[in-house]
């Protein structure tokens, strides 16, 4: 049974396809496998074994008739517990939604289903997905599978547990700061920051703010495309909704990196980055240059960019929170009061100052991508940390300034708007996991495919090293 969560979400459903496995036996391997596993790690924390396995029968039952499959066929999925899932309890991490059960899927879910996933429950986030660090009062702490005593990072970090343990074969999440690429890095799983309105979501509160995104959690970047072709497509319900179909990012991999210019980090405008960090990420400018790739050390200007994130993201929280907070503040856990303390105090000078410093940066950042296809850096600042502690508050002797700060790394990504990609690039000395990230041209999510792909052909760096005990 073991050995079916092994495979790879495309050998999965190839092995549905042709009738080598069935639906509900990729199922049961995986039900045995979180039983094994999940209460150690507590990846996922709400679970629907039963209207799971009805899916799978009626997934059996088509092909059986000759009914044509979705690409997803059979494939178990747990939905992050921010996305509303129709019928199954959606908790967002907070004790206000804690018994709160959405009547109607997310777009997102809606696609996967249609595609033939099974929904099997939903994995664990920090509240309202504040701070990359997977707890909350609901569930408790999610634990990183390379090392219990670590975090598992987040806020997608029930989602990459459960990927890189065998739990689940693909998963989904969303980023701001870096929800989807940190607690990648820190799992040593693949994880792509989608560019703004290629996965869509209803349009809700702030629908034109290109902050949050949707994307794919995979643990190779054949699976990420798989996962990707089915998420993405246009939605007249997304303003923001980029009008190219899905089905782009299912084709083959397959490209000559020979010529391509890349531009290296240097230090990232002075962030203070752990030198075991920097170690591993380093390690494999080579392979870059073994691909044939011309690597020249370049990074853009950064000015600006940390004030006009924080004041962003203040707004979004204010926005988001600020009149249920009135009456229910001692629910919320006091980084995001204080996000929401930060927003509510904003004038429009304030809010019209930051986006101007997001406007000419982002501008900054797609001049400085003329010359360089992609940008490489590190995921993240830090290796995994003590689970014990909501956040950083130093690195390499630099004290931060707040509970995202040492988050800067991904968040100036963000920022700039362009896909970002988190592949595993080693580990440290003491076996934690360390990310690497490309990111692309706008819109290029293909092309950030593409050179993962053949990273992964070169030297194996994400071809999913996860545990198996």
């Amino acid at each position: 049974m073991n050995e079916l969560c092994r495979r790879s979400a495309t050998d999965l459903a190839q092995l549905i396809r042709e009738k080598q496995a069935s639906a509900c036996e990729v199922l049961q391997a995986h039900l045995a496998r979180i039983e094994q596993l999940n209460p150690t790690l507590n990846a996922i924390v709400t679970l629907i074994p039963d209207e799971a396995m009805a899916a799978a029968k009626r997934a059996d039952e088509a092909q059986a008739r000759g009914e044509l499959l979705g690409p997803l066929h059979g494939l178990p999925i747990a939905h992050k517990d921010l996305v509303e899932t129709n019928g199954i309890r959606t908790t967002f991490g907070s004790p206000i939604y804690q018994d709160h059960v959405p009547a109607e899927d997310a777009i997102i879910v809606e696609r996967l289903r249609r595609a033939g996933a099974i929904t099997i429950g939903k994995t664990n986030t920090p509240e309202f997905g504040a701070g990359s660090q997977t707890f909350n009062r609901v569930f408790g702490v999610t634990r990183n599978p390379y090392d219990f005593s670590k975090t598992c990072g987040g806020s997608s970090g029930g989602a990459a547990v459960a990927l890189a343990t065998g739990m689940v074969p693909i998963a989904d999440g969303s980023d701001m700061g870096g929800s989807l690429r940190n607690p990648a890095a820190f799992c040593n799983v693949v994880g792509l920051r989608t560019a703004p309105g290629r996965v869509p979501s209803k349009a809700l509160g702030l629908a034109w703010s290109p902050l949050s995104v949707l994307g794919p959690m995979a643990r190779n970047s054949s699976d990420l495309g798989l996962l990707l072709s089915v998420m993405a497509g246009p939605d007249r319900r997304c303003p923001i909704s980029i009008q190219q179909p899905g089905n782009i990012f299912a084709g083959p991999l397959h490209r000559d990196f020979r010529g391509v210019r890349i531009a290296w980090y240097r230090d990232l405008g002075g962030l203070p980055i752990d030198r075991r960090v920097r170690t591993v990420v380093d390690a494999r400018r080579k392979v870059f240059e073994d691909l044939g790739c011309i690597v020249e050390d370049a990074e853009p200007d950064f000015i600006g960019v940390d004030e006009a994130f924080k004041t962003l993201r203040a707004f979004t929280f204010a926005a988001a929170f600020g009149e249920l907070m009135q009456s229910r503040r001692p629910d919320f856990k006091d980084t995001i009061q204080w996000e929401v303390d930060r927003g509510s105090k904003l004038t429009a000078l304030d809010i019209a100052g930051a986006e101007s410093l997001h406007a000419a940066y982002w501008l900054r950042f797609q001049e400085f991508l003329t010359p360089y296809e992609f940008f490489v850096l590190p995921v993240t600042q830090v290796p995994p940390f003590d689970a014990g502690i909501p956040f950083v508050s130093e690195i390499e002797g630099v004290r931060m300034g707040s509970y995202i700060d040492w988050m800067k790394s991904c968040y100036y990504m963000s920022l700039a708007g362009n896909p970002a990609i988190s592949v595993p690039a080693g580990f440290t000395q003491e076996g934690l996991p360390v990310g690497l990230q490309i990111v692309s041209r706008a819109e290029q999510e293909f092309s950030l495919l593409q050179l993962a792909s053949a990273i992964e052909n070169t030297v194996g760096v994400c071809t999913g090293n996860y545990l198996f005990p």
